[in-house]
């Protein structure tokens, strides 16, 4: 059964870190892609991060995050990180784990077939 689950989530002040994780089940990184995606209060939903391949180097990054988000594999652990650093006020939104099959990276969310619940990562003082 393909599945992905979030967790992680928090509160963080500005600038502060947080880790969070995907774990998945059902296929492998060398099949699917992993894509992060968010969504902030009246805001549409954006592409954050994607990864494909299970030495992660097919990887991409939204423009509002590079320099100050990876995203990285644990392949024993089944499981994908996106270490966020040097958060913002607007990183403030649930963030969700989605997988499309048999493809490559891409941040759009459209054609992501499974999702996760969703976790609240909050970025204030």
């Amino acid at each position: 059964q393909v599945q992905v689950v979030e967790s992680g989530g928090g509160l963080v002040q500005p600038g502060g870190s947080l880790r969070l994780s995907c774990q998945f089940s059902g296929f492998t990184l060398d099949d699917y892609a992993i894509g992060w995606f968010r969504q902030a209060p009246g805001k549409e939903r954006e592409g954050v991060s994607c990864i494909r391949g299970s030495d992660g180097h097919d990887i991409l990054h939204a423009d509002s995050v590079k320099g100050r988000f990876t995203i990285s594999p644990d392949n024993a652990k089944n499981t994908v990180y996106l270490q966020m650093n040097s958060l913002k006020p607007e990183d403030t939104a649930v963030y969700y784990c989605a997988t499309d099959p048999w493809s490559n990276c891409y941040l759009e969310d459209y054609e992501y077939d499974y999702w996760g619940q969703g976790t609240q990562v909050t970025v204030s003082s």
